[in-house]
């Protein structure tokens, strides 16, 4: 999985971290979680604020 698989990458914390409310994770902790992924590798400095807005997004639709 790479930084622009936005939808794998929010369905995956869904799984990974199912109790918790996505509107609440601070972008820190989001860049935390998703390197912690199984499946994940991609280089860390690939990923910016836009992105991480984006899979918060997604992982809020995918929420709801």
């Amino acid at each position: 999985m790479k930084w622009t698989d936005i939808q794998d990458i929010a369905i995956a914390l869904s799984d990974v971290h199912p109790d918790v409310d996505p509107k609440g994770v601070r972008f820190t902790e989001l860049y935390d979680w998703v390197q912690q992924l199984p499946g994940f590798d991609d280089d860390p400095k690939r990923c910016g604020e836009k992105i991480l807005e984006a899979i918060q997004q997604a992982w809020i639709d995918d929420a709801e």
